[in-house]
């Protein structure tokens, strides 16, 4: 089956992020990899160097993806305005996130793509995704490859994503198109990442606030707390009740405060 145009719209909500990429014929490459599966939404976040003539040979004939390229400085800022997010990681992590294979990665992406943007994330070419940037994410997916020898370039680990993800959109167009009895199944409504990153400042102030928290005595609990509200994937009214329980929590403390002072 052929998809028309109409059914590839989805893929434009999927961004794929590179992170710090050093070598712009990896940018280069990844274009071509994403407009030969039919994605569009290529977002860097402070690339080394961008644009460049080396990414403009190595795409062939995806200039116009690295034209329309949008350049970030920071990955919180990438996915402000994404309700998943995905990254991709080789490697276990001190606070590690649900694991996915790439064709529940392409599934999970497809899916929450008909109703809002969702990301793919890349990191660096030599050290991948740092811990406090996979903390932003909900999933992580990891391409299963020889034990012996599991390094893949950054170009083909995102040709591999993005083929499974074509496939997933095909398979579940085709599904839709035959069995025309198929109801349309729900998906949640999901809070942006930064609503998700307001919160987390919140109930850290709050936690401040009742002296849970000490200041120069953090250790790793926030960290904690946010791998854990990551893994529960809050729906958005599940998220407004925390935060009015944290506003509430705040209104009680705040004649105490005045109090002390």
């Amino acid at each position: 089956m052929t998809l028309s145009d109409n059914d590839l719209l989805p893929l434009a909500n999927i961004k794929i992020v590179l992170i710090q990429t050093f070598h712009p014929g990896n940018i280069g490459s990844a274009a071509r990899a994403m407009k030969t599966m039919g994605l569009s939404n290529l977002c860097l976040v402070n690339p080394r160097q961008f644009p460049d003539d080396e990414a403009t040979a190595m795409s062939a004939n995806a200039e116009d993806l690295l034209q329309q390229a949008t350049v970030y400085d920071s990955l919180e800022s990438a996915l402000s305005d994404c309700q998943l997010v995905i990254g991709t990681s080789a490697r276990d992590r001190t606070f590690s996130l649900p694991p996915l294979l790439p064709e529940q990665c392409a599934e999970k992406l497809v899916n929450e793509a008909k109703i809002g943007k969702v990301a793919l994330v890349f990191g660096r070419e030599r050290m991948g995704l740092h811990n406090d940037e996979i903390q932003q994410c909900h999933f992580q997916v990891n391409i299963p490859a020889n034990p012996n020898y599991p390094v893949m370039n950054i170009a083909s680990a995102i040709q591999v994503l993005c083929y499974e993800i074509f496939r997933e959109l095909s398979r579940s167009t085709t599904t839709q198109k035959n069995d025309t009895s198929l109801e349309e199944i729900p998906t949640n409504d999901y809070p942006l990442n930064q609503e998700l990153t307001q919160f987390y400042q919140h109930l850290e102030s709050t936690l401040t606030g009742i002296e849970f928290l000490k200041p120069k005595h953090q250790g790793q609990t926030m960290l904690r707390f946010q791998s854990l509200f990551r893994r529960a994937r809050l729906e958005k009214k599940e998220l407004n009740l925390l935060r009015g329980l944290l506003s509430r929590i705040d209104s009680m403390i705040k004649p105490n405060d005045e109090t002390k002072s």
